[in-house]
């Protein structure tokens, strides 16, 4: 892939807007001047996610991970530094010049994950062009989407194809194209028998599987023949790209439309996601015929606190069911059921009724899961009260499940509402049964316990303890150059005022001294400070936000999230007001320097010390010890000065 023009780069990240990008992955609120969510990295009931939108970067508090909107797709998506630039570019309708087409070891040399997105892309603009292009195609592929009412419009949102019905048309294509046929097996395209290979959905008609970025994960295949020896679908294998217990249907595509309505709606199939979305309501989304796992739920968490399934009439085992609603109860979020008619499913039901009756039945038949759980129960029952005490125990026990307490005590009243109980007798019983998990190690959490992001260092020698002390005063000289690298600083002197810039004034203190960093990441950005110099340049924040090197735009992002979080709890949330350091800035840049400086000796001071102390050295070399010591004493004494420190014998 060819390297992206500077300025493109420099165009793209102008464009893009963080808030934009992350709130198609991330269910954002505003607090204050920034914006936060539920950290889409790992499972958390408090928002410790922050979005600046006036700085153009994220932090999320809970793993440590920051930076620019580039940075998330990378994180996020796993995408590549070109890749992530490349979707930006896609989504902003920046042009890239074209890059030159890659040959086949160039392509093999790509990282397996990356080979496996390509040949996903590439199968899936095969499957569309077989069912416009090709005569097959045309008449059975789309012939059979047309029959079930889908229009162009829809089938082309959607990236519908058709897998040709021959043993090998698609695989004599991808191997054309000098793609792997360990790649494409990996990825579910092709399949070995003996020692001959075949495609895998070979007369089927093919549903993309989208990421939430739109990338495509894999594919589901609906066979058109009658033979019931013959599977309906055929789905993606797991890969290292597609795992589909992490994976709803149509997310992609929905994804604004539930934070719009702040709802989510679960169904079953691919159809009926793609019928409800063209009969307007795309709030919607499927589990693709598996039974709901805790990162799907999870997946929606994100976007809504509220879910609604979808259940066929006719659906069989609909008690199996219940574990899903235990499992949307157990993460926190609001579950309400529709049933619809008997023989009916949303896909045959939209296609029956007008836009507005199916809209009408989804509105007007929710019940929450008390009364579609004691509906179903009861079914049968005859008024047996050792059952109705069993069906009772197993409302409560999904109750139970439920983090929020003031949520449990609401449905602890609907509970006894709905079976004519006292409400005591409903609330011991949660008693015993949260008691009872309590007893078996369970808890519910909804705190945010922020993790350790350094572990305490133990039985380090004096040396290391220095070295990282001496980081925190390296870090801090770099904090200046970042955040105020640009702003000027009057030095005073007796003689006519003098001005500079805090880079310019940090580099010169430090230059005149032969001092550099210890740490390499800081050395890094150190020089790149020192090299804008040279070209006259002087470089901020967002010089090193638009770098290829990832570690260092999480690092100055990171900078730059922790004033927005100071800024924020202590002005916003409690209306205190600290004195800032840019009141007196040139003070504080100097007091960074003389600590730097300190630091520097005192560990030099520490190393003569050792030297004298095991040293079999000559007199004359002892001598020459004793004094660089006693020189360095005094830079430590003028420095301390400087500190207005004092030194303690």
């Amino acid at each position: 892939m060819s390297k992206i023009p500077s300025h493109i780069v420099d165009e793209i990240m102008q464009t893009a807007l963080v808030e934009e990008v992350v709130g198609e992955f991330v269910q954002l609120k505003r607090a204050g001047s920034n914006l936060k969510g539920l950290s889409p990295f790992t499972d958390e009931k408090t928002p410790s996610f922050v979005v600046s939108p006036a700085k153009q970067i994220f932090k999320c508090f809970s793993t440590g991970i920051g930076g620019t909107v580039v940075t998330f797709l990378m994180e996020k998506e796993h995408f590549t530094y070109p890749e992530a630039l490349r979707w930006l570019a896609d989504k902003y309708g920046i042009e890239i010049p074209e890059a030159r087409k890659q040959t086949k070891e160039e392509l093999e040399s790509i990282s397996e994950k990356e080979s496996l997105f390509v040949i996903n892309d590439f199968a899936n603009q095969y499957f569309q062009n077989n069912m416009h292009s090709r005569d097959e195609g045309r008449s059975i592929g789309l012939s059979y989407f047309a029959e079930r009412g889908y229009d162009s419009e829809i089938i082309e949102k959607f990236q519908l194809g058709y897998c040709m019905d021959k043993s090998d048309d698609f695989t004599k294509a991808a191997i054309k194209k000098g793609y792997k046929k360990e790649y494409l097996s990996k990825v579910g395209l092709i399949k070995a028998k003996e020692d001959r290979t075949f495609d895998f959905y070979r007369g089927r008609v093919i549903f993309p599987i989208h990421s939430i970025s739109g990338r495509v994960l894999g594919f589901g295949g609906r066979t058109l023949k009658n033979d019931k020896k013959v599977a309906k679908y055929y789905n993606s294998p797991e890969s290292p790209i597609y795992n589909k217990s992490e994976i709803l249907y149509g997310l992609y595509f929905s994804k604004g439309e539930i934070i719009k309505k702040d709802e989510c709606l679960l169904c079953e199939g691919y159809t009926d996601v793609i019928s409800l979305f063209q009969s307007g309501i795309q709030n919607v989304v499927s589990s693709s015929g598996t039974s709901l796992t805790k990162e799907q739920v999870r997946l929606v968490k994100r976007y809504t606190q509220n879910l609604t399934i979808l259940y066929d009439g006719d659906a069989a085992g609909i008690k199996a069911s219940f574990r899903g609603i235990d499992l949307i109860l157990e993460e926190g979020l609001n579950v309400q059921v529709v049933m619809f008619p008997d023989g009916e499913d949303p896909d045959s039901y939209a296609k029956s009724h007008s836009n507005e009756e199916l809209a009408e039945l989804i509105e007007k038949s929710k019940q929450d899961f008390i009364t579609f759980k004691a509906s179903v129960l009861m079914t049968g029952m005859d008024d047996d009260p050792i059952k109705k005490s069993k069906l009772i125990r197993e409302v409560v026990q999904s109750v139970s499940l439920i983090p929020d307490q003031i949520t449990r005590s609401i449905y602890v009243q609907e509970v006894a509402k709905k079976f004519d109980m006292q409400e005591r007798t409903i609330s011991n019983e949660l008693i015993k049964l949260l008691r009872s998990k309590a007893n078996k190690g369970e808890r519910f959490s909804t705190q945010y316990e922020p993790q350790e992001s350094v572990p305490k260092v133990q039985n380090q020698s004096s040396l290391a303890q220095k070295s990282i002390k001496n980081e925190e005063y390296e870090l801090d000289l770099i904090r200046f150059m970042i955040l105020f690298g640009s702003e000027e600083v009057l030095i005073p002197s007796n003689e006519n005022e003098k001005k500079c810039c805090v880079i310019e004034l940090i580099c010169n203190e430090l230059s005149k001294d032969e001092l550099t960093f210890d740490n390499e990441q800081y050395r890094q950005i150190y020089d790149m400070f020192e090299k804008g110099i040279e070209e006259n340049v002087l470089l901020t924040a967002s010089y090193f936000k638009k770098l290829e090197n990832q570690s260092i735009v999480s690092f100055v992002s990171s900078l730059e999230s922790n004033e927005i979080e100071l800024s924020y709890n202590w002005i916003q949330k409690y209306n205190i007001y600290t004195k800032s350091e840019s009141d007196n800035l040139y003070k504080s840049v100097m007091n960074s320097i003389y600590n730097f400086k300190y630091h520097k000796v005192d560990e030099l001071l520490l190393k003569i010390k050792n030297e004298i102390k095991n040293s079999k050295s000559s007199d004359d070399e002892m001598l020459t010890l004793l004094g660089e010591q006693m020189s360095y004493e005094r830079i430590k004494k003028m420095l301390s000065d400087k500190l207005g420190r004092i030194i303690l014998k």
